[in-house]
């Protein structure tokens, strides 16, 4: 089971920065931005998790932010992401990198839960990754929100 979760996520991560090695370079008043976050959720098909987190831009923005995931697919499980990792392609500020972005997810785990998600916003891109405690196994695709807190 370990070694499927790997493969997967290493796929998923992969194409993820498939996305941000062909975005443009880094043009003037620009910013990159990081979030950090956790989050709790469940899937029985219908697929939805909860969280909040942290989002810090390299040109000094900061806001805490709540996160929302809702969707479906051939997944079941519950996990409980604890420390996870996003990477925004460059954008003007951090306004831009709130909203709702499209996914494509594939998870596997039983004990020691992993996710990794590549997503897009229009021209924003989204890259996270993450590990934590559960199970589940599937594919699914969702609507991740990221808002204000």
């Amino acid at each position: 089971m370990r070694r499927i979760a790997r493969f997967v996520l290493t796929a998923i991560v992969g194409l993820g920065l498939a996305v941000f090695s062909s975005a443009p370079a880094r043009s003037a008043g620009q910013t990159k931005c990081k979030m950090t976050f956790s989050m709790k959720g469940w899937s029985a098909f219908y697929k939805t998790s909860k969280g909040e987190g942290t989002i810090t831009c390299d040109n000094g923005e900061k806001a805490a932010v709540t996160i929302k995931l809702t969707g479906g697919g051939i997944t079941f499980g519950k996990t409980d992401i604890k420390d996870a990792t996003g990477t925004f392609s460059d954008v003007s500020n951090l306004e831009e990198v709130l909203g709702s972005y499209g996914s494509a997810e594939a998870e596997a785990g039983a004990v020691k839960s992993s996710t990794a998600q590549a997503l897009t916003k229009g021209e924003v891109s989204l890259a996270i990754a993450g590990t934590g405690e559960g199970w589940s196994l599937g594919v699914s695709g969702a609507k991740f929100t990221i808002k204000r807190k």
